[in-house]
């Protein structure tokens, strides 16, 4: 019973990219259900990167969750600590600020499923690093109200992936993620930020499964005054594509889909920055449901 739930179960929890998916599914919404990207890291001023030079972005954050949308009781724990360094040169490219980038997430994964059989309950904890993500070309324009970005993403399979366990670090397996992002802040202070994302993923050679493709955009609408900016905001997340392989048995290709909202709180002082937010997860499909809280500060070095 054990390796029977395992296998089905296949990776409940999957972190990487700088907090990582943040959670998983079970047979469903990509495997293990989750995301190379942690959905929600970004919303104000998602569109603003900074001027030439170098920088440091830290997220603390964590999310629980149970298997409310699912055939299963699960309950999961992640907390995930995550650097961002990022360099922004002095050159120009079409016009735009170039500049790179690389995030580290090391994280804690707790996972326990109540099997209801004899087998009893089935738990797994995983600490270390997980997935790194790198981007090699971003691009930043800046006009006095706008601000725009783009550039492509690469998550490297770096954590520790057993396909027999309950929780994971990585998902063993590359994904390519093209990102644009855009703020829009009137005279009077109002901002309209979005980051849009769309994943490709590689097959997972330890299962000889392929995720689908995947559509997610953090968002914020927020309001400057002073040092502050007190918002809205949060994630939407939807796979566009079936999954192949073994354990797919839903007509639909067992996508998911996610929407999250909660308030956001900014506060910014000589170049630093420190960010707060709670994110509750609605309109769930696919995946567990549940919360995340963030912390996130950032500086120039």
């Amino acid at each position: 019973m054990h390796n029977k739930l395992s296998k089905n179960i296949l990776n409940i929890l999957l972190l990487s990219a700088g907090v990582g998916g943040l959670l998983t599914g079970f047979a469903s919404a990509t495997e293990g259900g989750g995301g190379a990207y942690p959905n929600g890291a970004e919303g104000i001023m998602a569109g603003a990167l900074p001027p030439p030079g170098f920088y440091y972005v830290n997220y603390a954050t964590h999310y629980n969750a149970d298997g409310a949308q699912l055939p299963v009781d699960l309950k999961l724990d992640v907390s995930a600590n995550v650097s961002r360094f990022v360099y922004m040169t002095e050159h120009k490219l079409f016009g735009a600020d170039y500049g790179t980038y690389m995030v580290v997430p090391l994280l804690h994964v707790s996972a326990m499923l109540d099997t209801h059989s004899p087998a009893g309950t089935i738990s797994s904890t995983e600490s270390g690093l997980g997935d790194i993500a790198f981007s090699p070309l971003v691009l930043a324009w800046h006009s006095k109200n706008w601000h725009v970005a783009t550039g492509l993403e690469f998550v490297v399979p770096t954590g520790d992936y057993d396909k027999h366990n309950l929780a994971n670090l990585g998902r063993n397996y590359w994904t390519i993620e093209p990102v644009f992002a855009a703020t829009y802040i009137t005279d009077y202070g109002l901002e309209l930020s979005g980051k849009f994302m769309y994943d490709f993923n590689t097959e997972n050679s330890d299962t000889d499964y392929k995720s689908g493709q995947e559509f997610h955009v953090d968002y914020a609408v927020a309001y400057h005054t002073g040092p502050w900016t007190l918002g809205v905001g949060g994630y939407v997340y939807k796979q566009t594509t079936s999954d192949s392989g073994a354990g797919v048995t839903d007509p639909d290709g067992n996508k998911g889909q996610v929407l999250a909202i909660g308030p956001s709180v900014k506060y910014d002082l000589a170049g630093l920055s420190i960010e707060a937010k709670y994110q509750e997860e609605i309109w769930v499909e696919n995946r567990p449901e549940g919360n995340k809280l963030w912390l996130k500060m950032s500086l120039p070095l």
